[in-house]
Order: C-alpha cells, then structure tokens, then sequence
C-alpha cells in the first residue's frame, strides 16, 4: 500500500520518515515550499497543492498531519476520492463538524481512522491488561495527574483539553471500558502561565462513566515542578486493591504488598500506524476509528462546557 502524506511540520516530517522507511511513501503535500528542503535528496514527488497530488498520484489511503483548522479540508478531499484516512488528532476543534466527518466517512464506508497514540504505550497496554485480568478485582476510580511546562509554538491557541487532554479523557475510556455520563470541569490559567490570548492552560475535571466508575483529572502545561510523563501519573482504584502508574513504573497494590511490574509479554506493542494497515488489510473498524474518537472528543466538548457554564453536564454518547 501506498500513501499520500499531507503536511511536512514537525509532525508530519515524524510521519514522513516513518512512512518512508517502511516503503509507503507515495508523495507529499505541503503548501510551504521551503520545507521540501526535509526531504533533502529523496526521491518522493513533492506538491504544494492537494488537489493536484490527488489527480496525479495512486495512492491507497492519506495521512492528514495538517494544522487542526485544516483538517476537514483534506478529509474530506481524500473521501472524494474514495481514500482511506489516517488523520492526526483532533478530527477537528469544533465537534459538531468533527460529527459530520465521521458520518460522512461511515455513509460512504471509508476507513477512516485517529491516530489516537498514548493507547499504543506498552505501560497502557500492560495496565489495560491488568485490568481485564481482574488483578485488582473491579475498576472503581481513575485519578490521573499530568504537570508539564509544554510552551511550543503553534498556528493556534492553545487548549489543555484539545492539545494533551484528550489524550488522558481516551485513556479513561480504554481503561474502563465505559462511556462517560456526565462531567464537572474547572478550566482556567494560574498565575504562572504564559500570556496567550484564548489561552487555556489548566484543568480540573471530575467524570462520573457508566456503571458508576469515576475519573478525576489534574491537568497543567505551565507547571514549574517535576514533570509527569507524556501519560500522566495514573491511580486505578478497584475492589480488590489498586494499580499505580508513577514516574514511568507500575506497581499492583493488594492487601498492603506491592509488586512492581516488569514483565510486559503478551501485550500489543503495534503503533498507530500498523493498527491502521492491519484495520485496511483485515477489512475490520480500526482501534481508534473516527467513530470511536468522537465518543473521546464528546467528552472534552461537555468537558469545555461544563467549565464554561458552570453546571454538571450529561455527555450524550454521539450515534452514527
């Protein structure tokens, strides 16, 4: 299979040599014309404009690495075309058009997929194992701590929720195995924060999910102490006892004795991107489709707006 990479930033030149190593590299799209200089001597077809990638090139599927407000542009371009998508997160930033998206792409049958990558982590796989093990009986809790001092430049403003917190919201899905109900959330920039018009640097939020589990949420990209991992430090309360995620270890908890976690067989180690060929070779939805990232996206849009209202919100699961 062969594929169209759309945007050459700093993630999609991750993208790039990621799909040209393994031989999946059709072409490459990138209106800034400066930026083929990445390229340096390789061979791949190099276009400004999609539309003119798309007449010329046989490709299988895209992978969409554009900025965010773009996104729905190239989706919807490669799904005229009939094209497989491998779209970074998020579908969009509006989640009413991000519905739209994914009807679309299910009405016509196109794969169409989210590269939703802290799944993929071997310490998450492991803990998701664990988990359907019954180590720690039955989940009844989810706290998760992120603190990261995370000021890069981008071509939008920032949002915890939209850039890293979806993330974490997903985890809490793949995790429980449930779908969020209803949501608290406090958004709002410290004292120590950048200034950033729009900005929203900081989050509280407390989620109740189906069957009764919890999850409560401390998120900062501003933070000056010690750093978290990308994941988060995790506490995963059950009835049996507990599973902790703390500076990149996992300990089990049960009846006062912990077991450190260092055997990590028998778990998926696939990326993103070889859940994605394998979904297209196996004729099956993908791990992350855009059907089952709008169930994530749901839960930070009634996240946003529970903060913004000042109220509980119910989180209507989306049906399409």
């Amino acid at each position: 299979m062969k594929a169209i990479l759309v945007g050459l930033g700093s993630a999609g030149f991750s993208w790039y040599k990621r799909l040209r190593d393994q031989g999946l590299l059709a072409a490459v799209v990138e209106v800034d014309a400066a930026m083929k200089e990445k390229m340096q001597n390789d061979p791949f077809p190099f276009y400004t404009s999609l539309e003119e990638a798309l007449q010329k090139e046989q490709a299988d599927f895209l992978v969409n690495v554009t900025s965010p407000m773009v996104h729905t542009v190239v989706n919807h371009a490669a799904f005229d075309r009939k094209l497989a998508v491998l779209c970074e997160k998020p579908i969009s930033f509006n989640y009413e058009e991000s519905i739209e998206v994914v009807a679309r792409a299910e009405r016509e049958k196109l794969p169409f997929m989210i590269a939703e990558n802290y799944r993929r982590m071997p310490h998450i796989r492991k803990m998701k194992q664990l988990l359907d093990e019954g180590v720690i009986g039955s989940l009844s809790s989810m706290d998760v701590q992120f603190y990261r001092f995370h000021n890069v430049q981008r071509r939008y403003t920032v949002s915890i929720l939209d850039d890293i917190g979806v993330h974490h919201f997903d985890l809490f899905r793949y995790f429980s195995g449930r779908e969020g109900k209803t949501v608290q959330a406090k958004l709002y920039n410290p004292i120590n924060a950048w200034d950033q018009d729009g900005a929203i640097i900081n989050a509280y939020a407390f989620l109740e999910m189906d069957n009764g589990i919890t999850a409560s949420y401390n998120a900062s990209i501003s933070a000056r102490g010690t750093e978290t991992p990308w994941s988060g430090n995790w506490r995963l309360e059950g009835t049996e006892g507990a599973i902790e995620y703390v500076d990149k270890e996992i300990r089990v908890i049960r009846d006062g004795e912990v077991q450190r976690i260092e055997d990590y067989s028998g778990i998926d180690l696939t990326d993103t991107l070889a859940e994605f060929l394998a979904s297209l070779r196996e004729g099956r939805e993908s791990e992350t489709s855009g059907r089952d990232y709008l169930k994530t996206q749901a839960l930070v849009h009634y996240a946003k707006l529970a903060s913004e209202f000042g109220k509980t919100y119910a989180i209507p699961v989306p049906t399409i």
